[in-house]
């Protein structure tokens, strides 16, 4: 698809050899355009600074609305509080990289920033979402702790605040049933698609449960710009043929629509 894409001989080297041929921040960019996206939410607590550029220039690379998460794990309280106000558009944890997600078994320091954080944001009445990476990432991570169900606790003592669960994998029919029992949970499929073989399946797995008013579009693209175009293809192929199965010809394309932009917008308040 990426040589398609590019014009060159369907050939990994080739690719690679128009990759390195290009500026890199030119070559993101062609990348980023390329999918149609409107807006991009955007979280700066990875890759470190040095090695990425930040939330506003990654915006101007895509030529769309960019937006900023702020991670509770790296902000006081206070920071929390006032986030709304500051302009950010969500908050996000990564309790699952530091311990997991039963937050009794969280070291104290850590459970403790993390209550923090979520009490502030709802303290203010009116609370950001809430994302949480859920199921799969990196070596550091102890997938086991990392089941959306542990959240089962949070997700009712804060049962005014947006939790949106992101990834998934392999606890996707998992999400998609918490999505289906509390008002106050959605999920997206992000690096799932595009790193699952069988993106479609992936899809129909959250749908079994899930109302298509609760899943979002979302890549996690980071590090590597292929990502981006890869996950927006593979996302609309996968709806393309899950939906039609599911629902009847205008209704699957109006929750595709939802699924791909209206259901972000209005949750994060993109206007």
């Amino acid at each position: 698809m990426l040589a398609a894409h590019f014009g060159v001989e369907a050939d990994e080297r080739a690719v690679l050899a128009y990759r390195l041929s290009l500026d890199p921040l030119e070559y993101a960019a062609s990348l980023l355009r390329a999918t149609g996206t409107e807006a991009l939410l955007i979280d700066d607590g990875f890759p470190p600074p040095e090695a990425s550029v930040n939330w506003q220039e990654l915006g101007q690379l895509a030529g769309c609305a960019s937006f900023p998460v702020l991670r509770i794990e790296t902000s006081a309280a206070d920071a929390v509080a006032t986030a709304r106000a500051d302009g950010f558009v969500a908050l996000k944890t990564i309790a699952a990289y530091r311990g997991g997600l039963d937050v009794e078994r969280l070291a104290p320091p850590v459970r403790a920033a993390l209550l923090a954080g979520l009490e502030a944001n709802e303290a203010t009445g009116d609370p950001l979402p809430v994302q949480v990476h859920v199921g799969f990432g990196d070596a550091d991570l102890l997938l086991p702790l990392a089941r959306p169900g542990l959240l089962k606790p949070l997700i009712e003592r804060f049962s005014e605040t947006t939790f949106v669960l992101l990834h998934c994998y392999p606890f996707v029919r998992e999400a998609g049933w918490l999505a289906h029992v509390y008002g106050n949970v959605f999920l997206d499929l992000s690096l799932t698609i595009p790193h699952v073989a069988r993106p479609a399946t992936a899809l129909a797995e959250a749908l079994e449960l899930a109302p298509v008013s609760k899943l979002m579009y979302a890549s996690d693209a980071a590090l590597t710009p292929e990502l981006y175009l890869l996950a927006a293809r593979w996302w609309r192929d996968a709806l393309a043929e899950v939906l039609p199965e599911l629902l009847p010809g205008a209704d699957a394309e109006e929750a595709a629509r939802s699924i791909l932009r209206d259901t972000a917008r209005s949750l994060y308040r993109l206007g």
